[in-house]
C-alpha cells in the first residue's frame, strides 16, 4: 500500500471510532509508531482537525465529516457477503437494522459498484442449518439484548433448560452474545443462580427489557470466554469414515464442532473441536462400526468404556429375562 492510500485509510479509521490508539494504527498497517506520528502530522497539515490526547490516542473534532468515501470492488462484494450472512444467522431486528444500513451504503456507491452488487446477488448464498435462529419464532432477541448491554438494564426471560428439562423465569444482566456451533449464545449474570450462565437463544421463550438498572461490575464477554476455555478446554478430535456412510452423520457433525473435512479416496477424515470428549464419545459410538478414531487416545478409551457398559446392560437384561421366564 502506497502512502497516499495509507493516509486515506488512516483518516477513515479515525472517523470510525471516537478514539483511535497509535498502536492500533501501527498494528493494522504494519508500520512503526514513528511512521504513524508522521502520517498523522501529514493529515493535520492537509487541514483535517485531528485531536491528539497524550497517552490516549487520536480523534477528529466533533462535527467534522468528509464526503462519502469510494469503495473498492472487493469491499463492495464483502458487504453483499455480510448481508447474506445476516439474513440467515441473525434475528429479524438485527436483519432489519443491517438492511437499513446497507441502503445507506449502496446509496454512496458508484454506478459501477451498484451494478456489480446486482450482478453478484445470485452468486452468493448461505444455507442455514436446521434449527438455526432464522427458523425460530421472531422475538427480536438480539437487539433487545444488545440494548440491555448498552443501557445496563436488566432483562427478564423465560428459559427452557435442556439439561434439567424445565422452564424457569429469571432476571439476568447480559454481558454479550457470541455465535458457536450453529447457535447464538447469551452470556449473562443470572440473579437466580448468583453466577454467570450461558443461555442459548433458541431456548429463550420470552424476553423483555426491564426498567431496573444493574450496577454490578461484570467481567467482559471476552474474559468470560477465556475463563470458560481454560476451565473446559476445547479438544481436537480426528476420525475417519467411509464416504458411502458420511450421510448418516447429517447436520449433527456441525453441532459436534466439525471444522475440516479432508478427502482420502474412499474415506473422509473429519476434524472436530469439541469441549467434551465424553459427550463426543456418546455421539460417535452410534457410528462405532464404521468410524475409526485417530485422535485422541482418550476418546478411544471413553468409547470403549461406554461400549463395555452397554454390553454389561445387555447381559444383565438377558439374565433378568431368563430369571423371569423360569418363574413363569
Amino acid at each position: 500500500m502506497n502512502r497516499i492510500d495509507r493516509l486515506t485509510a488512516i483518516l477513515i479509521q479515525l472517523q470510525s471510532r471516537r478514539l483511535v490508539k497509535a498502536q492500533d494504527i501501527a498494528n493494522r498497517f504494519g508500520i512503526s509508531l514513528r511512521t504513524v506520528y508522521r502520517d498523522i502530522k501529514a493529515i493535520e497539515e492537509s487541514g483535517v482537525p485531528v485531536i491528539g490526547e497524550a497517552g490516549q490516542g487520536y480523534s477528529i473534532m466533533e462535527g467534522y465529516r468528509l464526503p462519502p468515501v469510494m469503495f473498492t470492488k472487493e469491499e463492495a462484494i464483502s458487504f453483499l457477503t455480510a448481508e447474506k450472512l445476516m439474513e440467515k444467522f441473525t434475528d429479524a431486528g438485527s436483519r432489519n437494522a443491517f438492511q437499513s444500513a446497507m441502503y445507506k451504503v449502496r446509496a454512496v456507491l458508484r454506478s459501477s459498484e451498484k451494478d456489480l452488487l446486482e450482478n453478484m446477488e445470485g452468486h452468493i448464498e448461505v444455507l442455514s442449518q436446521r434449527g438455526s435462529l432464522s427458523e425460530q419464532p421472531d422475538l427480536k432477541l438480539q437487539q433487545t439484548i444488545l440494548n440491555s448491554v448498552a443501557t445496563k438494564k436488566a432483562v427478564s426471560i423465560r428459559y427452557f433448560s435442556n439439561y434439567k428439562r424445565e422452564k424457569t423465569s429469571r432476571i439476568i444482566e447480559p454481558l454479550g452474545l457470541f455465535f458457536m456451533g450453529g447457535q447464538w449464545h447469551l452470556i449473562a449474570y443470572c440473579r437466580m443462580r448468583a453466577d454467570y450462565r450461558d443461555f442459548r437463544l433458541d431456548r429463550i421463550e420470552a424476553l423483555q427489557l426491564t426498567d431496573e438498572s444493574f450496577t454490578k461490575q461484570h467481567i467482559s464477554l471476552q474474559e468470560y470466554i477465556r475463563k470458560s476455555e481454560s476451565e473446559h478446554p476445547i479438544e481436537e478430535i480426528i476420525i475417519r469414515i467411509p464416504k458411502k456412510y458420511l450421510h448418516y452423520l447429517g447436520d449433527q457433525k456441525f453441532y459436534m464442532g466439525l471444522i475440516r473435512e479432508t478427502d482420502y479416496g474412499d474415506e473422509m477424515e473429519l476434524q472436530f473441536m469439541c469441549p467434551s470428549l465424553m459427550g463426543f464419545a456418546r455421539w460417535v459410538i452410534m457410528f462405532g462400526d464404521i468410524a475409526t478414531i485417530l485422535y485422541p487416545e482418550k476418546l478411544r478409551q471413553d468409547v470403549y468404556k461406554i461400549a463395555a457398559g452397554v454390553q454389561g446392560k445387555i447381559e444383565a437384561a438377558s439374565d433378568t429375562l431368563q430369571q423371569h421366564s423360569s418363574k413363569i
